[in-house]
Order: structure tokens, then sequence, then C-alpha cells
């Protein structure tokens, strides 16, 4: 018995040693586990995207070039596209160079014999446009929910509630293609304001033409802006209806300070979640939105590579989009993260 105890004795202070070395840092363990899992989860729709566009019928040498072309042709474009050889070694290949900024080589540009058919360097502009389209969205997002769904649920049952949460619902409702064409109905057609389309030059600067981007800012933040102020306001009743709000009433705490110092700050996490819905919301609406407003973007860019075909540009837009929309859920997970202490304090 002896013998059994002195073997079995080292196991127990090695438990707790082991669990003090995991949450010694709890939240570096934490950010460390998130990106891992955001980096990881990239790969594996990179493989998706790459898997998808690869088994779509016919060569993508062939489509471009047509089927009356030459073999000799045939082959030099799939060499210059990098389109030869078993599937693994293709997707190592063409994930290598997205890893270093290279996308590859458009395949409609190279059938034409352009001098600059990289992807990288038609891509900039459009990522340009949308990256300015989706920061004026966000701007004017992020403040708007937070400050009409904190207000709905403060005055919940209300007037100010009804006003608010009514436009918020309809809004929510509508596609982005009804909203777009409604605001083109109203600023363009019966008041003359603004252009129905927002073109813009190759190279152009969209803040040099800032009417062209008030109407598809704005379809963008109505859609977006309806189911988040709705999702805040219901954040904001359920907080203000805990035990330690009425406690703090009970006690004689100023109406600001409650609002202030107990229910925002603790409807503030569940909301960066919120918002965030939001945000990876527009990566997939703004593509609708280009469309509609003909703006020159990653949207347009995609569904103008789809048109032709253009395989390469397809994937780079694609993972692209997808690279943005996993980064704003790993960051939005770090922010509720820092916002949470309980979360930073305790066990990943």
């Amino acid at each position: 018995m002896d013998v059994v105890r002195g073997a079995s004795a080292p196991a127990i202070p090695d438990a707790p040693a082991a669990v003090g070395r995991r949450t010694r840092h709890p939240l570096a363990f934490f950010v460390v586990r998130r990106v891992a899992t955001g980096v990881l989860t990239l790969i594996v729709v990179s493989m998706l995207i790459f898997v998808a566009t690869d088994i779509l019928p016919g060569n993508a040498a062939v489509v471009v070039l047509g089927r009356n072309a030459s073999p000799a042709r045939v082959h030099k474009l799939e060499a210059a596209l990098g389109i030869s050889g078993s599937v693994p070694s293709r997707y190592m290949r063409w994930l290598d160079g997205v890893v270093q900024g290279d996308f590859g080589h458009s395949a409609v540009a190279e059938a034409e014999g352009r001098a600059n058919s990289a992807v990288s360097s038609t891509l900039g502009d459009p990522l340009r446009n949308s990256f300015v389209l989706a920061a004026l969205t966000t701007i004017l997002l992020v403040p708007l929910t937070l400050v009409l769904g904190a207000a709905a649920g403060i005055f919940a049952g209300r007037k100010f509630d009804h006003a608010i949460s009514l436009p918020s619902l309809v809004m929510s409702g509508l596609p982005e293609f009804v909203t777009g064409t409604l605001l083109i109905y109203v600023f363009f057609n019966k008041l003359a304001l603004l252009p129905p389309v927002s073109l813009l030059s190759p190279g152009q600067s969209p803040f040099s033409t800032p009417e062209a981007l008030i109407l598809p800012v704005l379809t963008l933040l109505a859609v977006a802006i309806g189911a988040g102020v709705r999702q805040v306001r219901a954040g904001m009743i359920e907080v203000l209806q805990q035990d330690y709000v009425r406690f703090a009433r009970l006690n004689g705490v100023s109406e600001r300070r409650v609002l202030s110092g107990y229910a925002l700050r603790n409807a503030l996490a569940p909301s960066v979640q919120i918002i965030a819905q939001n945000l990876q919301y527009l990566v997939g609406g703004i593509i609708i939105v280009e469309s509609v407003f003909a703006y020159p973007g990653v949207g347009t860019y995609l569904v103008n590579a789809v048109t032709a075909r253009d395989v390469i540009e397809v994937q780079a837009a694609a993972i692209v989009l997808a690279a943005l929309y996993i980064s704003i859920n790993v960051i939005a997970d770090l922010i509720v993260v820092l916002l949470v202490p309980k979360l930073r304090t305790g066990a990943p």
C-alpha cells in the first residue's frame, strides 16, 4: 500500500501545475488560440474556394481562348496561368503565392496579351474603393447602432422607442437592391440631387466624386442598421432587468450613473458581437450594392470575373472577401474578451 501511495503521490501536484501554466496568462492564451483558429479556418476556406473553382466544367485556358484555339496556344496559356499539374500541387503553388501577395495572372488579360496581367495589380483599385465604401458605412453604422439601440431599450414601449423600432424593422426586411432602387427613385428621379450610378475612372479616387458615395453608403447603412438597432435594443432591455441594476436604483444611485456605469457597460460586450455581424454582412452585401450602383469595388470585380469566367480573378476576390470576413469575427471576439473582466481573468 505504501508503494502504491508513493507511486501515485507525484500526480497530485502535477494537475494544478498544469492548470496553473495554462491559466497564468489566460488572455494571451485566448488570443493565440483565437488567432490560430482564424488562420486554420481561412486555410480550410481557401481549399474550398480552390476546389470549387477547379471543378467547374471546362479548362480555364480553353474557356478564355475558345474551343477553336490551337493546342499549342492552350498549353502556353496554361503554363502562364500555372494551372497545369495535379490539384494538390496547384493548390500549394496558389496558396504560397497568396501568402506573398501574388494572386496569379488574369486568364483574360493573358489571352489578350496585355502588358500587365497580374491580378494583384488589377485588384488594388477595387480593394481601395470597397474599403472606402465599407469604412464610411462603418463610421456611421457603429455609433448609430449603439445610440439608437440603447435609446430604444431605455425608452422601451414609449413613443420614442416606436419611432426607432418601426423604421428599423422595415429597413431590415428590405433586400439591398430594393433599398438601392428606392433611394435612386427618390434622390435621382424625384429630387435630382444625386447620381444613380457611382462610376469611377481607372485609378480615380472615390473621394474625387464624393456625391457618388452617398447612395451606396445609405443603402448599406439602411439595411445593416435595422437588425443591429433591434438587437442592441433587446440587449439593453435585458440588462436593465438584471438584479444589480434594480439594487443600484434602490440604493439611490442616480439614473444617469445606473445607465452609464451599469447598463451601458454590461450591454456593450454583446453589442460588439452584433456590430461584428453587421460588418460581416457588409462583406457580402457590398457585392450586391456595388452591382446596383455600378461601383467599381471588389464586388463588381468579382461579378465581372464570374461573367468572364476568369477563374484566377474569382479565386483572388473570393479569398480576399473570406479573409476580411474571418478577420472581423476574430477581432470582435478579442474585443469582447477585453471588455469583460471575467473572460480576462477566468479560464479561457
